[in-house]
């Protein structure tokens, strides 16, 4: 029987090890983390209550995903209305854009002037927008750059904007530009039911799993295991050894001290390239070990508070671009899905705090952090402090890649050191790849991994599989390199070529940097 080891319980690594053992081989999974699969896409449940680490909607255009859903869940998949809004100034502002509040929060001035900041950009763009800061301000002119992208996204990287590759914006604001957002914003569109056509910002409906996405993660888990998979919670892969076969042996050691050697055909990882640099044996190149310690993570916490719902909000998530407060964003997970709240009088939150691991706001005592975000809450006018019952705080590691401007080169240089001396190790998912997947995407690399190893060859380029989950066989120069598959940094708006098709890939999302 064939063999595969898979590093990471998350979507990617439980899509993958499904489809293996469904076609027939050996399969186990080492994840690290002791009671939980799906990585940040679990559900925590903290005394009954359960809540989502990020939020994480299930819609997506590729069909194969929406099925494979489907399947696991069948009647716990409920249909939930989606509702977000932004905080900024004092001020709530419905998305997708409401053109009558949008233009009553701001004021007739302000919206006067972000129209005239929008010309002049069009009129004098930024000749050569390599930052994040440079390719926003070419799209949107500078006045709504600093009023719908500057503060959340500092506070989601930590980074000033002018040091984040314009290839973040390339790929993260995409699908709506700022044209069609105003028209949708005076003719809403007419609902589809294809959901290829329809493009995810604007979605009005998701589906979600009843007990949060990691009931999804569970399940998968659990036909794992009943098809002959071993799943091993609390396991820390401490090295891959390609023995001299061409096979290899992976090492895990439990939390106990316990260690677990196994032996793979083929070995799929979705942990952090930078980590997985250091398990490989024998060892890879300098070059490849430096580029890939020079790859960066953002991590973040969410803060949860249990409280009287006095004030219920129909929002599923604020993104809050208010300066004055730390958090970035907030989760009502009662929105979700009533199920997530055991108790009808109480409510539960979620803030949202972004940081490195480490610093400050990351090594603070939970209780400080609870009365952080109970302060912030009533400076937002979402919550009385008196109303807060309860409360906790979950640390999420390595949440984000960093797109920062060295972070293309260092991933295709490692890539190809892989690809070479490694052809049966592959990666995929969120930080296997090191790519800002959402759910659907990161599954949609493991299911075409797995029918590579299946197939034996490589059938599929993994690293063409858009943002939109969707696999395209020749890729498209405008959004992917040809050596990888990432996307490359657009160098004039005004020329043809790459920087048209990034161009024509925009949308007024704010929130994108941080959407599950």
């Amino acid at each position: 029987m064939r063999r595969a080891a898979i590093i990471g319980a998350g979507p990617a690594g439980l899509t993958a090890a499904y489809f293996l053992c469904e076609a027939g081989w050996k399969v186990t999974v080492f994840e690290a983390d002791p009671d939980y699969v799906g990585g940040i896409s679990r559900t925590v449940n903290y005394k009954g209550f359960r809540f989502d680490i990020g939020g994480h909607r299930f819609f997506s255009k590729a069909k194969e995903v929406e099925d494979f859903w489907s399947m696991i869940l069948k009647e716990n998949l409920i249909n939930r209305p989606r509702l977000s809004r932004i905080y900024y100034r004092g001020c709530f502002y419905s998305y997708p854009l409401k053109a009558m509040e949008a233009l009553s929060n701001l004021g007739v001035f302000e919206s006067a002037a972000c129209v005239l900041s929008y010309a002049k950009a069009k009129a004098f763009p930024v000749a050569d927008p390599r930052s994040f800061e440079d390719w926003v301000v070419n799209q949107f002119g500078r006045r709504l750059f600093g009023i719908f992208f500057k503060t959340y996204t500092e506070k989601v990287w930590g980074m000033d904007c002018k040091e984040i590759s314009a290839d973040w914006a390339a790929q993260r604001i995409k699908g709506l530009s700022l044209a069609s957002a105003v028209k949708n914003a005076l003719f809403p569109p007419k609902k589809s039911k294809d959901a290829s056509k329809v493009i995810k910002t604007l979605i009005d409906s998701f589906r979600y799993p009843r007990l949060g996405p990691g009931m999804m993660w569970e399940e998968t888990a659990k036909r794992v295991k009943d098809m002959g998979g071993e799943v091993l919670l609390g396991r820390q892969v401490q090295s891959c050894r390609q023995l001299g076969t061409g096979e290899w042996e992976v090492t895990a050691r439990g939390e106990s001290g316990e260690v677990d050697k196994v032996a793979a055909d083929q070995v799929i990882s979705t942990t952090g390239i930078r980590e997985l640099a250091h398990m490989i044996e024998p060892k890879l190149s300098a070059k490849a070990m430096q580029a890939a310690d020079n790859l960066r993570y953002r991590d973040f916490l969410t803060v949860a508070l249990i409280a009287r719902d006095r004030l219920f909000l129909p929002d599923n998530w604020i993104y809050v671009h208010d300066p004055g407060v730390k958090v970035g964003r907030v989760q009502n997970f009662k929105s979700w899905s009533p199920e997530l709240v055991p108790d009808p009088e109480l409510c539960c939150y979620g803030l949202e705090y972004f940081c490195f691991e480490g610093d400050g706001v990351w090594a603070a005592p939970d209780v400080e952090l609870i009365a952080l975000a109970s302060r912030e809450m009533k400076t937002l006018g979402l919550l009385d402090p008196k109303d807060v019952q309860d409360g906790c705080v979950v640390r999420q590691k390595k949440a984000y890649p960093v797109y920062d401007d060295n972070y293309k080169i260092n991933v295709e240089t490692f890539v190809a050191e892989i690809q070479e001396r490694c052809p049966t190790l592959h990666l995929t998912g969120r930080n296997g790849m090191h790519k800002y997947n959402n759910q659907d995407h990161a599954m949609m690399t493991a299911m075409l991994t797995a029918k590579n190893i299946v197939a034996g060859q490589s059938v599929y380029n993994v690293w063409q599989v858009n943002q939109d989950a969707e696999y395209h066989e020749s890729g498209n120069a405008g959004e992917q390199s040809a050596a990888s598959g990432l996307r490359m940094v657009p160098t004039r708006l005004a020329s043809s070529g790459v920087a048209d098709s990034a161009k024509d890939a925009t949308s007024v999302n704010p929130g994108a940097a941080a959407s599950g």
